[in-house]
């Protein structure tokens, strides 16, 4: 049996586990059902894969000691996996909608992984109206990030209809790599170590500006770079129960990176944008605005495209939202200047320092979530925005094609929602989570990025024109 142990990265998402906040993450995925699918379609499908019986990583990574808050962790590979636990048939009363998909869905989140198997789940939903059906899965945050997720994915689907034989995503093999490569000898083992000391040595003076840096910025309400706790108190920012809710949006990515070239900023910022756009409508209906804008931490793949490894590989910037702004095209351009501020910020640092950069940055947050104050101070930021790009190929699972790819993220004490998306082909799908108890009423949230999105759309074309 082989180990891996976990970096801290990964581990901290073990050190923050309790019932109230499971740091597990998701996918759900929408199919349209071949045409002419027989009426076992679903139970072939599910015979198929419980057949097969061997496992590759992350899909057979089990933690070494259910004990979550050791100094360290270990995944042993194992093979003894009783796969009518992780993979399971689910229906829904048809014909079922939205509505109760998205209640299903939020039910079978709010529930924490049983660590001690691998710490994952997949149900296969049938039922759905229009003749479709969904697949989600949830895996443990320690033990895969989003980019992996999704490369996950495109091995794991087909890019032709007729390709109806692939195995199931648990089933198929790693990039191969040389074997002498995988088992390091004890030089290896000290020539690593030694110079991993020596980057961490020589990154400490690049650490310290960035330190110094992110401290004035804290203090200067004029510094568009956002830092730490510049973040206002808001009602997205309690103490958060075990019970979420879940919700969805679909937009086409043309549309989107239209709008952005015609308002000269990226994808990303026109995603901060329409968020923002929402939760100052959502806030200010509810009479809880803050006068200083909302931050937004924003994840960042550091991981190179030559990489296949599941485990972390991010670093983080801040940003704000300006919900602060009424007019939408003011706070799409405060929105530029933090993001492109935080970008120029990230990348002044070497790459041997992201790491260490990333837990210093994050290190207030997860000081929080462990020692209970979480939700009780100011937070670091008030809500984790992501946007994780996917295959841009129309992709097909046992002849079914997929028309959408929903990220199901997680929340934790002090950040009661999180709003992630994903890419697929030309759609952008943002996945909606929220405590069901800190945030009522969060599909508003998910309506109002539509209306925000049209809202920016005709400022920036009338002033275009």
């Amino acid at each position: 049996m082989t180990s891996k142990q976990l970096s801290p990265l990964d581990a901290s998402w073990l050190y923050v586990e309790s019932q109230d906040t499971p740091m597990h993450v998701g996918g759900l995925m929408i199919f349209e059902l071949p045409e002419g699918a027989p009426p076992d379609f679903f139970q072939k499908m599910m015979s198929d894969f419980r057949a097969e019986q061997c496992f590759y990583p992350p899909w057979n990574r089990r933690l070494r000691s259910t004990r979550l808050k050791r100094l360290t962790h270990f995944w042993d590979d194992d093979q003894d996996i009783d796969i009518d636990f992780h993979f399971r048939l689910s229906a829904l009363p048809w014909p079922g909608g939205e509505r109760e998909l998205g209640v299903l869905i939020a039910r079978l989140h709010s529930h924490p992984l049983d660590f001690s198997r691998p710490p994952w789940e997949c149900h296969v939903i049938e039922g759905l109206e229009n003749n479709r059906f969904a697949i989600y899965i949830k895996m443990h945050h320690s033990l895969i990030d989003g980019v992996s997720a999704m490369r996950i994915l495109g091995k794991a689907m087909a890019k032709d209809p007729e390709d109806v034989n692939r195995p199931p995503f648990w089933a198929i093999s790693p990039s191969r790599r040389d074997p002498s490569k995988l088992l390091p000898t004890t030089n290896d083992a000290v020539t690593g170590l030694v110079a991993d000391l020596k980057r961490q040595f020589r990154s400490v003076p690049e650490l310290t500006r960035a330190a110094s840096t992110l401290v004035r910025a804290a203090t200067d309400r004029d510094d568009p770079l956002g830092a730490p706790f510049k973040a206002p108190v808001s009602i997205l920012n309690k103490r958060i129960h075990g019970s979420r809710r879940f919700a969805t949006q679909l937009y086409s990515i043309t549309r989107l990176k239209k709008l952005a070239n015609a308002a000269d900023c990226t994808l990303n910022d026109i995603v901060l944008a329409i968020c923002g756009g929402a939760l100052r409508r959502f806030l200010k209906e509810d009479n809880q605005l803050p006068r200083r804008s909302l931050t937004a931490g924003i994840p960042v793949s550091v991981r190179p495209a030559d990489d296949d490894e599941q485990g972390n590989a991010i670093s983080f910037m801040i940003a704000t939202l300006g919900t602060d702004v009424a007019d939408p095209i003011k706070r799409l351009n405060s929105i530029c200047g933090s993001t492109k501020r935080a970008k120029e910020h990230l990348q002044g640092l070497p790459r041997s320092s992201i790491t260490s950069y990333t837990m210093m940055l994050m290190g207030p947050y997860i000081a929080q979530l462990l020692s209970g104050l979480g939700g009780r101070t100011r937070p670091v930021f008030n809500i984790t925005i992501s946007n994780v790009p996917g295959p841009q190929e129309t992709l097909y699972f046992r002849g079914a094609k997929m028309v959408a790819n929903y990220p199901v993220s997680l929340v934790t004490h002090g950040q009661g929602l999180n709003i992630t998306c994903h890419g697929y082909s030309d759609t952008l799908s943002f996945g909606f989570i929220a405590c069901r108890d800190t945030v009522p009423s969060m599909q508003r949230i998910a309506v109002y990025t539509g209306e925000a999105l049209e809202e920016l759309e005709k400022a920036v074309y009338d002033t275009g024109s």
